[in-house]
C-alpha cells in the first residue's frame, strides 16, 4: 500500500530595483494526511529581497517525516519535493520566475530516531537540483519500527534579469510515500 502525506508551504520573495527589508511571510497551509506516515514543514518563509539578475537563498526551516507504522511493514519511505512557478500580480513573461530557476538541497539529517538507513537527496549545495520537476528530498531504506527524521533544506532562486519588481509568491511542496 502506498502512503502519502503532503504539506504545502508558501514561499515569498520580493524583487526590487534596490535592496530592501525582508518581505512579510504568507500564511498558507494545506494538509493531506495518511495514518501512519506524516510530514511537517514550516507554514511559510520569506526569503527577503533581491535584484533582477541576482540570487536569493535561504533555509526553509525544519522538515520532518514521522513514521509510526511499527513493525508490521518494512518502514521504508521516500520524501519528494517540487515547486510551482513564482508570480507577481497577474503573472506573464516579465512577472514569472520559472520553477526551473529554483534550486534545492536537503542537507543532512539534523535529528533522527529509529533504525534503517537515512539517505539525503542532496547532501551539499554542490548537489543541488532544480525544482522544474519533482525531486527526491530524503529517503529511508529498510528497517522496521517507528522512526523520524528531520532536515533543514535550502533553496536558491535565480532571479531572471527581465522580471519586474514585485512580491513573488510560489509554493514548494514536500510529500512522503
Amino acid at each position: 500500500m502506498r502512503l502519502l502525506a503532503a504539506l504545502l508551504g508558501a514561499i515569498l520573495i520580493l524583487v526590487t530595483a534596490s535592496p530592501a527589508d525582508a518581505a512579510p511571510a504568507a500564511r498558507t497551509v494545506r494538509l493531506a494526511r495518511t495514518v501512519g506516515v506524516d510530514i511537517t514543514v514550516p507554514a511559510s518563509v520569506g526569503l527577503g529581497s533581491g535584484l533582477a539578475g541576482g540570487i536569493l537563498a535561504g533555509q526553509l526551516g525544519t522538515v520532518e517525516v514521522r513514521d509510526s507504522r511499527g513493525p508490521v511493514n518494512p518502514n521504508a519511505w521516500v520524501a519528494t519535493v517540487s515547486a510551482t512557478v513564482f508570480v507577481t500580480g497577474a503573472g506573464g513573461p516579465q512577472r514569472t520566475i520559472a520553477n526551473g530557476q529554483v534550486s534545492y538541497w536537503s542537507g543532512p539529517a539534523v535529528r533522527s530516531t529509529g533504525g534503517g538507513v537515512l539517505v539525503p537527496g542532496q547532501l551539499t549545495a554542490v548537489q543541488a537540483v532544480t525544482l522544474g520537476a519533482a525531486r527526491e528530498a530524503f529517503r529511508k531504506t529498510g528497517g522496521n519500527g517507528n522512526n523520524t527524521v528531520a532536515w533543514v533544506p535550502t533553496v536558491r532562486i535565480a532571479i531572471p534579469v527581465e522580471v519586474v519588481g514585485g512580491t513573488y509568491r510560489g509554493t514548494i511542496t514536500h510529500s512522503v510515500a
